[in-house]
């Protein structure tokens, strides 16, 4: 499978401060993904792609979910304790279609 890399900055949901935290894919990774994931089936819930995601050392297991401006990540709480990130922070990530 192919993986993506990109640095984006951590923002929360709906102005939320700790809930749901997410990273945005940039345009042109948004756009591999989508048809990348094309290959994988039909479309899953509200048009998410399975992917495994990686910051730093931790590795997990998620969705990426297509909004206005790219694929949205969700980034975890216990990925952000322990890769010490916070709103506002710019993380490198890399995801794979799974």
């Amino acid at each position: 499978m192919e993986t993506w890399e990109f640095e984006a900055e951590l923002w929360p949901w709906k102005g939320e401060t700790d809930a749901w935290i997410f990273v945005t894919a940039p345009p042109e990774v948004t756009e591999e993904i989508r048809e990348a994931s094309i290959a994988t089936g039909p479309p899953r819930g509200f048009g998410s792609v399975r992917v495994e995601a990686r910051i730093g050392t931790t590795i997990w297991r998620t969705s990426v979910f297509p909004g206005q401006d790219g694929y949205a990540l969700p980034i975890k709480k216990a990925v952000r304790r322990k890769e010490d990130l916070q709103v506002g922070d710019r993380a490198l990530v890399s995801i794979t279609l799974v």
